[in-house]
């Protein structure tokens, strides 16, 4: 019973291997020439659905949508720099993976550094405070005197 369920599942297996052929990716653009501008466009601009990828790497419908409109737009003969602009001024700043820098976006730019340098500052005013607190403790003469018995007693039971 056992050997019969495993050979119908290997024919199965069989006939799903000969429908299953795979394909080759179809190309973005007709042109070789288009099909390179499009994907430097598109590796430029950031997909708005996944927002931590191309439109290029990106297989969201928008950025399907982003790749038909780039393609018209090179068929229409538009440069990459007004094909750029179109989409920023549709889209925003945002759209663009690096941004330019102007008043609009400089905490995009100038944020990690600064962020950085605040965080240092603040580790460097907690340990100098820490450390002043510690330099400045002092043990009573009963804590002193605690200590040493508890120092002698850990000394006298070390295996010789």
């Amino acid at each position: 019973m056992i050997r019969s369920g495993r050979l119908l599942a290997l024919i199965w297996l069989g006939f799903g291997a000969l429908f299953a052929q795979a394909k080759d990716a179809a190309p973005l653009a007709e042109d070789p020439l288009t099909e390179k501008r499009l994907l430097a466009i598109t590796a430029e601009l950031r997909c708005l659905v996944c927002q931590n990828q191309t439109i290029a790497d990106s297989n969201a419908d928008l950025a399907n949508d982003f790749r038909r409109e780039i393609r018209k737009l090179i068929a229409e003969g538009k440069s990459d720099q007004e094909i750029l602009d179109f989409m920023v001024a549709r889209y925003g700043d945002f759209v663009r993976y690096r941004p330019p820098v102007k008043g609009t976006t400089i905490l995009l730019w100038a944020g990690p550094g600064v962020l950085l340098v605040i965080g240092l500052a603040v580790l460097i005013r907690y340990l100098r405070r820490r450390n002043d607190a510690i330099a400045d403790t002092e043990l009573t003469a009963e804590e002193l005197q605690q200590a040493n018995a508890l120092l002698a007693e850990t000394t006298d039971k070390k295996p010789q």
